[in-house]
């Protein structure tokens, strides 16, 4: 054994998943303006995200739709009390234009 060295590859190597939360990024750009109306919001609101669920449930609605994460409930993403009457949905400006 040598310490300098990495170990072989030929001892026993196997590919493990990522872990839960890993998922690919957005090269393409699917989803980025969800995603930097959800940073606007909380920058406008000092980082407290509790005003901006629903633009957090709408960026990951959008990564789901799009195949960059696995689809999972939104109890299990602690979004599942967001409903659908969301100040989004009641202030178009607050949507992007997708």
């Amino acid at each position: 054994m040598s310490f300098g060295r990495p170990p072989s590859i030929s001892v026993g190597f196997s590919a493990t998943p990522p872990d839960r939360g890993s998922f690919p990024l957005d090269h393409y750009g699917e989803c980025k303006q969800y995603m930097q109306v959800y940073l606007d919001c909380l920058r406008k609101n000092g980082s407290n995200s509790t005003p901006c669920r629903h633009l957090n449930k709408d960026y990951l609605e959008c990564r789901m739709n799009r195949g960059l994460m696995e689809r999972d409930e939104w109890k299990n993403l602690g979004l599942g009390g967001v409903g659908e009457t969301s100040v989004a949905k009641d202030n178009p400006k607050d949507r992007p234009n997708v």
